[in-house]
This record gives structure tokens, sequence and C-alpha cells, in this order.
């Protein structure tokens, strides 16, 4: 009983769209009806508040550690044990990808994935966060540079966790966010995809 709380309630935090609450916030359009239609943190700068991009990218990655780092250290005296922390994990990822608050349409997932892996494993979220940083600062192409911290972060996983139930965790995380970004992979291919900073607001 108590696990199945656990993971519904992290599935519940994941739902919570920081996105969308900090342009309320700050007077901004609903980050769903420009851009790439994503209300994440990259979409968000397209309105050129960098303020609530930030809060966005907070939140995001917040509720993804908060919701490990809780399992983690309050679980074992409610007997949690480290599957129901890998459940946890993925409950707040899946919330952000399918908020119930949204209609089950949510963002893409990177911000919350890096908290994860902060929760997870401190130098494994900042070792995920610098290759994001890396090719970002080559490409300017946030998609191309969440892909290339996906892509990796099972790698990182292993070295960090070893092989087990949280790294098998990562390994779908890193699946689904590479499935969110299906439309930006053709538009990268295309040579259409947007860098980072572009504004889509007047």
């Amino acid at each position: 009983m108590i696990a199945a709380a656990a993971v519904l309630t992290a599935y519940l935090l994941g739902s919570i769209s920081f996105g969308v609450l900090a342009s309320r916030f700050f007077g901004l359009p609903d980050p769903r009806t420009y851009g790439s239609g994503n209300p994440g943190a990259t979409n968000v700068l397209r309105s050129g508040k960098k303020a609530a991009a930030a809060v966005t990218l907070l939140g995001d990655a917040g509720k993804g550690w908060l919701s490990v780092i809780l399992a983690r250290y309050a679980g074992p005296n409610w007997g949690i044990t480290d599957t129901v922390v890998a459940a946890v994990a993925l409950a707040v990822f899946l919330g952000h990808l399918f908020p119930v608050f949204l209609r089950f349409q949510g963002g893409k997932g990177v911000a919350t994935a890096l908290g994860v892996l902060l929760g997870f494993n401190p130098w494994m979220g900042l070792t995920a966060a610098a290759t994001w940083l890396l090719v970002a600062a080559v490409s300017r192409i946030s998609s191309l540079s969440a892909l290339a911290a996906a892509v990796l972060a099972p790698v990182y996983a292993v070295y960090f966790l070893g092989l087990g139930t949280s790294a098998a965790v990562v390994l779908i995380l890193s699946l689904l966010l590479v499935w969110k970004h299906k439309s930006n992979i053709a538009s990268l291919m295309a040579g259409k995809e947007a860098r980072i900073g572009e504004r889509s607001l007047p």
C-alpha cells in the first residue's frame, strides 16, 4: 500500500507542469501555443523571458530529484525497497510526459530525467548535464544535446550504479526521451531544427 502510494504521488508530482505555471506567473502565453508546443524550459525560453525558462528548468528537474531523494532516504523507514525507488523514478518521469492535469499531453522530459539522474547519483546527473552543455555549446541545438545525453545516460548509469533495476530505469527513460524527440530527429535530418534562444513570440 505504501509503495503504491509513493508511486502514485510521484506520478502526480511529475504531472505538475512548471512551464505552464511559470508562464502564467510571468504573464506569458501558454507554451503549448507557440514554438514547438512543448511546455519545457527550451520552448519557454523562446518567449524571450529567461526567468520563466529558469523557473521551468528548476521546477521540472526538481520534481524528478525530489521524488527519488524522498524515496531513497525516507523510504527505508516505510519499507520502500530499491525496486520501489526505481518505480518512483519512472513514475515521476511518466507524469511529466503524460500529465493527468494536462490531458496526458506533457513535455519531453529532459529536465525531469536530469533530476532523476541527480537523485540516483549526483555525479551521474552532472555527467549527463555536462554532455548536454558540451553538445549545446558546439551545436546550439537543444534537441541534439538532449539526444546525445539520452544515448549516453545508460552508459553512465552502468558506470555509477552498476547493472541493476536503477540502471534499467535509466535505460527506459533514455528510450522514452529519444521517442519523444522523434519529430526533432526528423527536423535535424532535414536541417530545419531551431537553435537555442530563437524567439517564437513577437
